[in-house]
């Protein structure tokens, strides 16, 4: 098979997979279709081709292009391209470390290639997210008869789960006994880790148990991060004991896998554990373990111990701060996410997808209407939001968290316009509107939503119900509330909660059904709560019925004794009778019960 065969074959596999031909970039770099005739290196070089070939690697490694581009200059100029294959191959890993594979690809397509040249160009694809194309390109290496080594085959094998090419993988296996590199460490943790990837964990403990020699740290780590990864965490932790048992020191990246494992599970103790054996280990400066750190905590509920360890960073990345903004975030603090916030824009740190749809709920849950406009805004900008042209299901849950974020807010006409625009929703996105339109009083609006939602053929869950039965008692809309109690198993296929009583009970008690409330809490066929009976001894507060709130006070106080708000629903409503005496019993029952009132607050 002659040259320009070869050339005509990887040019159909680059335009397949979203990259562009490499003859659109020919003119960057003066190419020829034919390899230019060698050339002796001018006597008048200032820097040898073993530094150039240094400096590349160093340009790879800090990602400095406009420095790989200088190099790449001089060595034309010079000759020094045609001198080596392992030049090429150099400027080859460049471009691609620097995420230009463009020209990674016209320097490919216009020297000789070799297996050195194919493995760069096939890292190249797998790490810049286009692992289709690194197959096709392993598919023409095979095809022209280059041998693959054991380089090839790590960033191949990880190209296969990136692709979910299971198949493709397995025939790869295949191929790395057939060259007897099936005891090779590198391949074997590289084929462990996809395995697992796939849930494939017979597949990956029978790799693992047949390689004889087992004493590097990136095996134990393939199967450590593995189980992890597909949440087998006490299979994980097992491993690492293990590990530990066969005297093999752990690095960095065991670190983080097995505090992801004791974030998961919640062992703080064990995680502290690593704290202090990672400190000894000296990886106590390393940020993506006090990254991980921060994370095991902030999921162990421990603030101040995620807090300290980020206040006492030399350095943060983009990582640093997502993770102590989630900490904040999922502990309730969101106060706290949005001043983290402001640091980090002090910071000059660029916000990220994951930065955006952390804050978006802080914003929902303060209503904070400006800041999360703001946050939407800076989406829109960065391409983040896409409410036009959902391409997947990740657009779509981008989308409902806005929408959220603008309910929440009272916002609903923007809400609206956002639900209005989607190309593709699902059950939440009309769930959303449903409890947006509800929770503010917009009960018309609310059940016309759910008609549109059983229009459209979507099937109601116990959320939609939720939202329809809080609209119904805000609006009022008796009838209809009960209408749609009783269809809830029969028509719709959905059984009644606690929520969907609770919500009954309340729209009764709202409109001052008092009896019909109280015999539907007694009645209801489901698990007894406090939630139900609480609602009731509101509406008796409310409308000053002391006989039934006394009723419903006991049964609460059986079910759910220190919580503060039952003693102070009754008390209120002992005063408004003007039975003083019961309130300084209801108060000196608070004292023994050691129940203590949490202070109010107001925005206002």
């Amino acid at each position: 098979m002659n040259r320009n065969r070869c050339i005509i074959l990887f040019s159909r596999t680059s335009n397949i997979h979203g990259i562009p031909s490499p003859s659109s970039f020919f003119l960057s770099f003066n190419y020829s279709s034919r390899p230019a005739k060698q050339q002796e290196p001018r006597e008048t070089t200032n820097c040898s081709l073993a530094s150039c070939i240094a400096s590349l690697q160093s340009c790879a490694r800090h990602k400095d292009l406009t420095k790989g581009k200088q190099i790449h200059g001089y060595m034309l100029i010079n000759g020094l391209l045609n001198t080596s294959p392992l030049a090429v191959t150099s400027v080859i890993n460049m471009y691609c470390k620097c995420n230009q594979m463009p020209y990674a690809i016209s320097i490919f397509s216009n020297y000789d290639r070799n297996v050195f040249s194919y493995n760069a160009m096939i890292s190249g694809f797998v790490g810049n997210g286009f692992a289709l194309s690194g197959l096709e390109v392993y598919r023409e290496m095979r095809v022209l008869g280059t041998v693959p080594d054991r380089y090839t085959f790590p960033c191949l094998i990880s190209g296969c789960c990136d692709a979910t090419e299971v198949l493709e993988l397995k025939k790869i296996h295949g191929l790395v006994f057939k060259y007897g590199l099936d005891l090779d460490v590198f391949v074997g943790s590289a084929l462990v880790n996809t395995y697992l990837k796939f849930v494939l964990v017979e597949e990956a403990q029978k790799v693992f148990d047949e390689l004889p020699v087992r004493d590097d740290v990136v095996l134990w780590n393939a199967m450590v991060n593995g189980h992890a990864q597909i949440g087998q965490f006490d299979e994980a932790l097992s491993v690492f004991m293990k590990m530990r048992e066969e005297n093999i020191l752990m690095n960095r990246y065991t670190v983080t896998g097995v505090l992801s494992a004791f974030a998961v599970l919640g062992d703080v103790d064990n995680g502290r554990v690593i704290h202090g054996l990672t400190v000894k280990l000296g990886y106590g400066l390393v940020v993506a373990v006090l990254n991980a750190l921060i994370d095991m905590y902030g999921k162990c509920k421990c603030v101040t111990d995620a807090m300290a360890i980020f206040e006492g960073m030399e350095e943060r990345d983009i990582f640093s701060w997502n993770s102590i903004l989630c900490v904040h975030e999922q502990c309730g603090d969101h106060d706290g996410t949005l001043r983290l916030f402001g640091r980090m824009i002090i910071a000059r740190v660029r916000p990220d997808l994951v930065t955006v749809t952390t804050l978006l709920p802080a914003c929902a849950h303060l209503a904070a209407l400006m800041n999360g406009r703001e946050v939407h805004g800076y989406m829109i900008i960065n391409g983040f939001a896409n409410t036009g042209n959902c391409r997947d299901s990740g657009d779509l849950l981008i989308n409902n968290a806005i929408m959220d974020m603008y309910a929440k807010c009272g916002s609903m006409g923007d809400a609206r316009l956002i639900f209005d625009k989607l190309s593709s929703r699902d059950v939440a996105s009309w769930n959303i509107m449903i409890m947006g339109y509800g929770m503010h009083g917009f009960g018309k609006e609310a059940l016309e939503m759910f008609a549109c939602m059983c229009e459209a053929k979507f099937a109601p869950d116990e959320i939609t119900f939720v939202g329809v039965l809080s609209a119904c008692s805000h609006a009022g809309l008796l009838d209809k509330g009960r209408e749609f109690l009783r269809q809830m198993s029969l028509k719709y296929g959905v059984a009644p909660g606690i929520q969907h009583y609770t919500c009954v009970i309340d729209m009764l008690g709202r409109a001052g059904q008092l009896e019909e409330a109280y015999e539907l809490a007694v009645t209801m066929p489901i698990e007894m709560s406090s939630v139900p009976w609480r609602a009731l001894l509101a509406a008796c507060r409310l409308h000053g019925n002391a006989y039934l709130a006394e009723i419903a006070a006991q049964r609460v106080f059986e079910l759910d004794p220190e919580h503060c708000g039952n003693y102070v629903l009754i008390s209120n409503v002992y005063v408004a009778a003007g039975r003083y005496e019961e309130v300084l019993d209801v108060r000196d029952s608070m004292r023994q019960q050691n129940v203590k009132k949490m202070p109010g607050c107001s925005w206002l």
